[in-house]
C-alpha cells in the first residue's frame, strides 16, 4: 500500500525518491517497509500490473534510473488496501507478547529488569519522535506525518506505564513468584 500509494502521489517517480520520502517518514519502524526492499517491490509490482514503467534513462556511467507511474489496476489496489487498513482493526504480531506469555521461565529479577529496559527503549522512541515533530524538516511534511507520530508516542507512553506497572508488580511478589514459577 505505500508503495502504490507513494507511486500515485508522486508520480511519474524513480524508486529513489520513494526511498527517500518513505525514510523520511520513517515507515521502515511502522509500516513493515524496508529500504532495501523498495526496488524489488517496484518490479513486483509492475510485474503484476499495478504499475507501470514511464520511462528509463542513464546519465553518463551511473546506473539506469527508471521512473514509475500507476496503472489503473494499481489505482484500484491501492484504493482497497487503504479501505482495508482504515475500517478494519488488526492487530500485528508482537513477539514480545510471545515471550511475555512465558513470563515465569525468567528469574524474578530478570523479568523486572526486562520491563525496566523495555521502558527505557520505548522511552527513547518516543523521545526520537518528539524530537522529530520539531524539526525544521518536519515543516515540509503534511500535518498528518506528525499526527501519526503524536499516535506512536501515545502507544509508546501508554506502554512505559504497562511496563512499569508490571515490574513493580512482580517485584513486590515476594513468595508468589515462586508459585506462578510452578505453573
Amino acid at each position: 500500500m505505500m508503495i502504490l500509494g507513494l507511486v500515485q502521489w508522486l508520480e511519474p517517480v524513480h524508486g529513489y525518491d520513494v526511498r527517500r520520502e518513505l525514510l523520511s517518514w520513517s515507515a521502515e519502524k511502522w509500516a513493515n517497509v524496508q529500504p532495501g526492499s523498495i526496488y524489488h517491490a517496484l518490479r513486483k509490482l509492475t510485474d503484476e500490473g499495478l504499475l507501470h514503467e514511464v520511462a528509463t534513462e542513464q546519465v553518463g556511467a551511473r546506473p539506469a534510473r527508471t521512473t514509475y507511474g500507476i496503472t489503473d489496476k494499481g489505482k484500484a489496489e491501492f484504493q482497497s488496501l487503504l479501505r482495508n487498513g482504515w475500517w478494519n482493526l488488526t492487530q500485528a504480531a508482537d513477539p514480545f507478547m510471545a515471550a511475555f506469555s512465558f513470563l515465569p521461565a525468567l528469574p524474578r529479577e530478570e523479568a523486572v529488569a526486562a520491563l525496566r529496559n523495555r521502558a527505557i527503549q520505548l522511552r527513547a522512541g518516543a523521545q526520537q519522535l518528539e524530537a522529530a515533530t520539531t524539526a525544521d524538516w518536519a515543516d515540509n511534511k503534511p500535518a498528518y506525518v506528525a499526527w501519526m507520530w503524536e499516535r506512536s508516542i501515545a502507544m509508546a507512553e501508554a506502554e512505559i506505564a504497562w511496563c512499569e506497572r508490571t515490574a513493580k508488580r512482580i517485584e513486590t511478589m515476594g513468595d508468589a513468584w515462586t508459585s506462578i514459577n510452578q505453573v
